[in-house]
């Protein structure tokens, strides 16, 4: 069965009609052709396929895209502004916080909601926040140095 669903995704609004067991991982990558949210584990493990649904960090895998109805959704093609990157995308390119990329979509969303929320973490904040977050390249000293970086950027520019 499908139904009507009325989402905003990256700052525009859109409706489909969704079936109701349409994950909303699928639902981005195939219908909306947003494919920068990676599909990993398909189990809600690795966090590559994490986006932000009204500003908190959710698992695009394990997320059933009807159950957005009226949303904000939020993927990492939405975090750039007339073709820039965001400061913590900026902070991760700057600070090596990538490797092979696949994971970085994923860390970037868990970091702009902890940012969000907690505009200046410390270390074991940041590790929290990225706890469900798995990158297989690094020993992630260097995806903490970019939140960081991040944060205290964007202190500086407050």
């Amino acid at each position: 069965m499908k139904r009507i669903v009325s989402l905003n995704i990256n700052g525009k609004p859109v409706e489909d009609a969704i079936a109701d067991n349409l994950l909303l991982i699928e639902y981005l990558r195939e219908t909306r052709r947003l494919t920068g949210t990676k599909q990993g584990c398909d189990g809600g493990e690795c966090g590559a396929c994490t986006v932000l649904i009204n500003g908190r960090p959710r698992l695009a895998c394990i997320t059933l895209a009807s159950t957005c109805d009226g949303a904000k959704i939020e993927t990492i093609e939405g975090q750039g502004e007339g073709g820039r990157l965001s400061a913590l995308q900026r902070a991760f390119h700057e600070n090596l916080g990538t490797q092979c990329g696949f994971c970085t979509p994923g860390m970037i969303m868990a970091s702009e909601g902890l940012l969000r929320q907690n505009p200046d973490p410390d270390d074991a904040e940041i590790k929290a926040a990225l706890g469900g977050n798995i990158c297989r390249c690094t020993g992630y000293v260097k995806i903490i140095k970019s939140v960081r970086a991040a944060a205290q950027q964007s202190a500086g520019a407050a």
